[in-house]
């Protein structure tokens, strides 16, 4: 369990760094885009602690998969979970997004299809390595067979 809290409060430091960036790059572009003329001190300042706390979280969240005795699917079950509180949370915080059934339904809804998609890539990336690693194994295999095989 110590070595899980290190590793979530190395992680999450290292990106709780990178959210204010993010978040005034947000707003630029919201600036640009007209969306947004000004901002009020305490806009910005809740806008900056908030972020930087959900960067924190989703920056650590991924030391649950570290665990080795968590199942996978329950790893990527509390991952998930944890990310879209902490998300909700800050969209709603910041007033970014309405408080309301159908606005929650609509995030919750691009939230889900969103984590799937990244977890579909994330799969298809590993099994495909994991497949090149298989046959360069099995390769390896043969020929050491065969080596032996004509001594």
């Amino acid at each position: 369990m110590k070595k899980f809290v290190l590793e979530f409060l190395r992680r999450g430091l290292i990106a709780s760094g990178i959210g204010p960036i993010v978040l005034a790059i947000v707003y630029l572009i919201l600036q640009q885009t007209a969306a947004v003329e000004a901002l009020s001190v305490n806009q910005v300042c809740i806008g900056i602690f908030s972020i930087t706390a959900l960067a924190f979280v989703a920056g650590g969240m991924n030391s649950i998969y570290q665990i080795e005795r968590l199942p996978l699917m329950v790893a990527i079950l509390i991952h998930g979970g944890v990310l879209y509180i902490g998300y909700l949370g800050t969209y709603l915080l910041n007033d970014w997004l309405d408080f309301g059934v159908m606005p929650i339904v609509v995030f919750s809804a691009i939230f889900v299809v969103g984590y799937i998609v990244i977890w579909v890539i994330i799969y298809s990336i590993i099994k495909r390595n994991a497949d090149k690693l298989n046959k360069i194994l099995k390769q390896k295999q043969q020929s050491t067979k065969d080596i032996l095989k004509n001594r």
